[in-house]
């Protein structure tokens, strides 16, 4: 839970950033001089990708929750214990999750749970680009296969 209300501050702040530097985008483009309004243009379209950026994150978020609780009510959430007792990552553990993790994939790569699962592998992994493909691959193919199947 503390990590939503991080998450609720910290994008509510970038909002209200974004709010004032679009502002200041106007304020720039009316004063009329050409080097101003160039800098006021590009000021009001930082806003623009930045909402963008804010949106495209938080939905990805949103879905990856959605599909944990889901996951969760199948009971088919990993259970394998990939810390140590200090609450590090035992390397040798994740490393065997996760090739058991990519063989499930490759021997079912229609099934969401399976994405879900592998993608959890490489975020232990510390993988963090795959990790996110491979969540949004379970995103989308679950979006899909509405039956869940």
């Amino acid at each position: 839970m503390g990590g939503k209300i991080t998450y609720f501050f910290l994008a509510t702040a970038l909002v209200l950033v974004f709010g004032v530097v679009a502002l200041e985008g106007v304020l720039l483009i009316l004063t009329g001089e050409p080097a101003a309004m160039g800098m006021g243009a590009v000021a009001f379209l930082l806003p623009v990708v930045g909402a963008w950026f804010l949106w495209h994150n938080t939905s990805f978020a949103r879905n990856a929750h959605r599909l944990a609780r889901e996951l969760e009510a199948e009971g088919g959430l990993p259970q394998e214990s990939r810390h140590t007792p200090g609450g590090r990552i035992d390397r040798d553990a994740a490393d065997e999750i996760f090739a058991k993790r990519r063989a499930e994939t490759e021997d079912s790569p229609d099934d969401w749970r399976c994405w879900f699962r592998l993608a959890v592998a490489y975020h232990d992994a510390r993988d963090t680009p795959r990790a996110r493909k491979a969540m949004q691959r379970a995103i989308t193919l679950r979006r899909t296969s509405p039956s869940g199947v």
